[in-house]
């Protein structure tokens, strides 16, 4: 028994590259709690959001049986991305994706019709993966365009978690449209205890404390339940809600911990049926959108968590790029099958890598809890958004950093990566950042006589990203 222990340790070690990362054991176990417990939220938010949807029919998916389906694909496909990526990259139904599929898809035909079209996405993903194209156009953008990506991306991670834990709010008028709290004012106990979440972790980070994020999620989810339990604070919105509740969760440790789950939506899909209810040209619309997304989005995070773990190589790449590829679009197209709309890769990864992770081996620590989090549900539930947020905020604080590597007095590519940097999180959009990038990257290098500088793929990409943007008015036309 002496020596077994360690031999497993070992293969472990030299299957992901542990110690050749410069990780070590405990930091990836460390990473992988921090990433679950940072995108924990997916298991009640998806079934929130694909539940508040109506296909044809005016049906309704069940909530339970999308949060297990949600729980349990999570796990299998961050374990896959552990396994085969062997990259610290935790996957889970798409946020906007789902949105997408639950209010502009499955009104025009069912649920297993709409969930049949991500299941086409997915498998055309993987075949321009297998056939080194998307690999091919992740090689022809610029570096300096790479970096941009994973600072917006920390921007638009920062925005979120403001907005999540209520901290910035819409103000409800045309100016200003955002505001600080409530009237802008920090007046609520949530609020309160996102702020002080904050400054702790921060404190923590500042003075390098191993666990800072974790310590930070943790301890102010603590924070939140003893507050919950004084102020009786109660839920934001909804029709028992109010403006200065909890947001996701109201943090209270639940009566019942363990609960069998409902696993009937998986395989109801198919793949032809929304072609003849909503017809061939809607139906290509739709899968061209999902597609365009899901392939940059990924793209995107992977650049931003690698950069973030300091892991690009000099050219700018991400180690086993097509293993993480490839797991992305099955990923895809196994959240068509299981009714929980596209999975894709989670920027809140970059949690985790802060942490400590460098390697696929976080990835069965996040993708094992997920799995329990099908069974464990009331314990996912107890984090509301303003502990949850903290991580976020400070996360994209260093990604933020990576912004001393753009050389700003080079208007070529300055232009660009600004653009790439404000869209994302002005319009909530990773897509949409990385599309106005390359649109002026490459309309700034034509009107310059440079043509030869930029790739044959990226004039595509720019191609495909102005049809993008131009699908709004190509919907009026059709309809």
């Amino acid at each position: 028994m002496s020596t077994a222990g360690p031999g497993v340790v070992g293969a472990f070690d030299r299957y992901f590259e542990i110690s050749a990362r410069g990780s070590t054991m405990s930091r990836e176990v460390r990473g992988g709690l921090a990433t679950f417990f940072t995108m924990a939220y997916i298991v009640v938010l998806n079934p929130l959001i694909l539940g508040g949807g109506k296909d044809i029919d005016g049906v309704s998916l069940p909530l339970a049986a999308v949060a297990a389906a949600t729980a349990l694909m999570a796990g299998l496909l961050t374990i896959l991305m552990g396994v085969v990526g062997r990259f610290p990259l935790a996957l889970a139904a798409g946020l906007g994706v789902n949105a997408l599929v639950a209010y502009e898809i499955a009104p025009l035909m069912t649920w297993a019709d709409a969930m049949g079209l991500v299941v086409i996405e997915g498998v055309i993903i993987a075949i321009l993966v297998l056939t080194n194209l998307r690999v091919a156009v992740f090689h022809s953008v610029p570096m300096q365009l790479k970096t941009a990506i994973g600072v917006g991306i920390g921007l638009f991670l920062t925005i979120i978690g403001f907005v999540d834990a209520g901290f910035v709010r819409s103000t409800g008028q045309g100016s200003p449209p955002i505001g600080l709290g409530i009237g802008g004012k920090i007046v609520t106990w949530p609020g309160l205890v996102f702020v002080i979440g904050l400054l702790v972790t921060i404190v923590l980070v500042a003075r390098k404390v191993k666990g800072a994020i974790l310590i930070g999620i943790i301890g102010t989810t603590v924070l939140a339940i003893i507050v919950e339990a004084i102020a009786k604070v109660g839920p934001a919105g909804g029709p028992t809600g109010t403006p200065a509740g909890w947001a996701l969760n109201v943090p209270v440790v639940p009566d019942k911990w363990v609960g069998k789950p409902d696993l009937s939506l998986l395989g109801n899909f198919n793949v032809l049926g929304g072609w003849r209810s909503a017809g061939i040209v809607v139906c290509a619309m739709f899968v061209f959108t999902l597609l365009l997304t899901d392939f940059f989005d990924t793209m995107g995070t992977m650049v931003a968590v690698a950069q973030e773990g300091g892991m690009l190589t000099e050219d700018g790449m991400v180690p086993r790029t097509k293993e993480i590829l490839l797991v992305d679009s099955i990923a895809a197209a196994a959240g068509g099958a299981a009714s929980t709309s596209s999975n894709t890769s989670y920027i809140e990864s970059a949690a985790g890598v802060a942490e400590g992770a460098r390697t696929g081996f976080a990835n069965l620590v996040t993708g094992g809890l997920f799995l329990l989090a099908m069974f464990l549900a009331p314990l996912v539930t107890v984090v509301p958004f303003e502990a949850a947020s903290v991580a976020l905020v400070v996360v994209g604080f260093l990604m933020m950093t990576a912004v001393r590597n753009i050389d700003w007095t080079d208007y070529e590519i300055g232009i660009p990566a600004f653009l790439t940097i404000v869209i994302m999180p002005f319009t909530y959009s990773i897509s949409n950042g990385i599309g106005a990038g390359v649109i002026t990257y490459v309309l700034i290098k034509a009107s310059k006589g440079k043509l030869r500088d930029v790739h044959l793929l990226l004039w595509i990409v720019a191609l495909l990203f102005v049809v993008y943007f131009a699908v709004g008015a190509l919907e009026k036309l059709v309809f």
